[in-house]
């Protein structure tokens, strides 16, 4: 078969092997994603049909107000996790506690656990600009046949055994990492299925793009300051292009095809940053390493950080390894 028509419920049997736990239950914990991805994608895409556009009234643990895809979102993926009986816990970035969860089946012992940002970049749902879904997969840690704790969820990056992200845009695609390189599947509305579109995924070593909010700078760090000025001037390769969307997601996925940085910076108005560390930083740096990547929080690897809270900021560097060491190199510098 033509890898480029491979589906990717295909790719997910072919490549089990290559996972060294391999027991079929992390198959199927992608595909119950895969489920939930199409049934959000829907609702993402007839959003201005219907009343689901807008803030629901709430706010979530982070003090942002939830609008009302956000909501839906958080429901369509914890739900669905919950019916594959698959997982044995979940934490969302949308809810304030994790959430355990007992098989009723007594002999299925289920042995992971699953974090996510439902719907990221959700401030940009009301214009119709593309949003995404980040997932993090863990083996636990505490006993099997035992309720989850919190212990199981405040795990390093480096023990992640999956991550992913799935961007509603232009075309829907799901974009995943089981620790054996990065493979893109685009979703054929008509029929849909995700087909292998994108094999082996890399950040170029080095690009002309970074994203940051400039709107922010008067409020960065100096070393940031300085690395922005640095691909602001007119020598060599640069000036660099400033491309930032909003969306974590889509800044990511347009860095990883073209080459370039995205940043997210402590600042005198978010001192720790303000990226969760547990469901957009950590996923998303392991997918930036087996993609030829770099991610950092500015001195070091994000993956190495020992998470001490569930909803806990990082500052977040990540894309091409030579851009994101450059920034290291400017904030080092001015911390001297």
């Amino acid at each position: 078969m033509d890898k480029k028509n491979k589906t990717l419920g295909e790719f997910i049997i072919e490549n089990q092997s290559s996972f060294q736990y391999s027991s079929g239950e992390l198959s199927k914990l992608i595909n119950a994603i895969r489920l939930a991805a199409k049934v959000v994608n829907h609702e993402v895409n007839k959003a201005g049909l219907i009343d689901i556009l807008g803030a629901a009234g709430d706010t979530n643990i982070q003090g942002e107000d939830q609008q009302k895809l956000d909501v839906l979102a958080n429901e369509k993926f914890i739900q669905t996790l919950k019916n594959r009986e698959i997982v044995c816990g979940i934490a969302s970035e949308e809810e304030d506690d994790f959430i355990s969860i007992n098989s009723q089946d007594e002999q299925h012992q289920n042995k992971y656990i699953v974090l996510i940002d439902p719907l990221d970049g959700s401030s940009n749902i009301d214009v119709n600009v593309s949003v995404g879904t980040i997932f993090s997969i863990y083996r636990r840690v505490t006993p099997v046949g035992t309720p989850v704790t919190i212990e199981d969820f405040l795990q390093p990056g480096d023990n992640q055994v999956a991550a992913g992200y799935i961007v509603y845009g232009t075309s829907t695609m799901l974009v995943y990492t089981t620790g054996d390189g990065v493979n893109g599947f685009t979703l054929n509305p008509a029929i849909g299925t995700f087909y292998l579109s994108h094999p082996n995924m890399q950040f170029p070593e080095t690009g002309k793009i970074y994203s940051v909010n400039e709107g922010n700078y008067i409020h960065f760090p100096q070393g940031v300051k300085d690395y922005i000025k640095y691909c602001q001037q007119e020598e060599g390769d640069r000036p660099y292009t400033s491309r930032y969307i909003g969306s974590l997601v889509s800044d990511f996925h347009r860095n990883m095809i073209k080459g370039g940085i995205y940043m997210y910076p402590k600042s005198s108005k978010a001192h720790e940053g303000k990226l969760r560390l547990l469901y957009e930083c950590n996923p998303m740096a392991f997918l930036a390493e087996q993609a030829n990547g770099k991610a950092s929080d500015g001195k070091g690897r994000i993956m190495a950080l020992k998470p001490t809270e569930l909803h806990q900021r990082v500052p977040f560097f990540c894309g091409s390894t030579k851009m994101v060491e450059k920034a290291e190199e400017f904030i080092a510098k001015a911390n001297k």
